[in-house]
């Protein structure tokens, strides 16, 4: 992964007032985005709710619903997409999980504010409630097949292989409790992909005022707990693939390059009876 993907609110702003080609994307809901964003930020809240399931229907819906959002929001190659949350350690992974989308768009100009919009406001830059009105234009898909998103076959032929499955719900998910941040019922089974490891998505963020990733000295040595190290082939699931999606950047970000996301996760797997699951404790 590049260090251009991550950026703090100076660059950010350092691009800004240099008339950089850029679109800031605000995923949080619109009543946060109303009540105060960075100046000139779009608002895509889709990007965190949409449920995606990995069946070429399924894709085909991803593609064609966020080719129109992105379009609308003014993204046509030549520009800087540049995705924020509240911080990363309160919005799932919904930044992160926008960086993902428009890498699997195959859009190559795509960095997250590390730190979210809070690391905006502790370094007392402005904030706006104005609402801007951008450019539609056409957004460019490019295919880029497999190499970041794995279907649930992908992932039902890898069980029991040498990738690593790496689960990064929260707790109550992986003991089996909950069946998702939605609600314990929420979907139909409650457990976890046969094999898997498991790391919490918290794990790869320190704790503070403004949370950031790790090092990648320090997010190596959480996925050493579990036996991943830089030569491991991952496969990442979550819920719906947004918690996934911030490990995703951690796990790059550490120089763990062979990662792909099952962007289905357990939203996807656990409404298909006949896909094996691990119930009950894991211990």
């Amino acid at each position: 992964m590049s260090d251009k993907v991550l950026i703090n609110a100076s660059k950010l702003n350092e691009m800004l007032t240099a008339g950089t080609s850029t679109v800031i994307i605000d995923t949080r809901s619109a009543e946060a985005y109303e009540q105060g964003h960075i100046p000139g930020a779009v608002n895509i809240h889709s990007i965190f709710t949409f449920l995606a399931t990995s069946t070429p229907e399924g894709l085909q819906e991803l593609k064609e619903n966020f080719a129109s959002a992105f379009g609308e929001a003014g993204l046509s190659g030549e520009e800087t997409a540049v995705f924020y949350e509240d911080s990363m350690a309160t919005g799932f992974g919904q930044s992160c999980r926008g960086y993902f989308l428009l890498s699997y768009l195959g859009y190559e100009k795509v960095a997250i504010l590390h730190g979210g919009y809070q690391s905006w406001l502790a370094e007392g830059y402005a904030v706006s409630t104005e609402i801007p009105a951008p450019q539609s234009t056409v957004f460019p898909v490019k295919e880029t097949g497999n190499s970041l998103m794995v279907s649930k076959e992908d992932v039902l032929n890898a069980l029991g292989s040498e990738i690593a499955m790496l689960d990064v719900r929260d707790v109550d998910e992986w003991i089996a409790d909950s069946s998702s941040p939605y609600g314990k019922d929420f979907c139909p089974r409650k457990g976890r992909l046969p094999g898997a490891v498991w790391i919490e998505w918290y794990r790869m963020m320190k704790p503070g005022t403004v949370p950031l990733f790790k090092t990648p000295d320090e997010i190596l040595a959480e996925c050493k707990t579990v036996g991943i190290t830089k030569d491991t082939p991952v496969y990442l699931y979550c819920f719906k693939g947004a918690r996934a999606s911030n490990t995703l950047v951690a796990l790059k970000s550490a120089g763990i390059e062979n990662v792909k996301l099952y962007f289905g996760s357990w939203n996807e797997w656990s409404r298909i009876p006949e896909l094996p699951i691990e119930e009950g404790k894991p211990f």
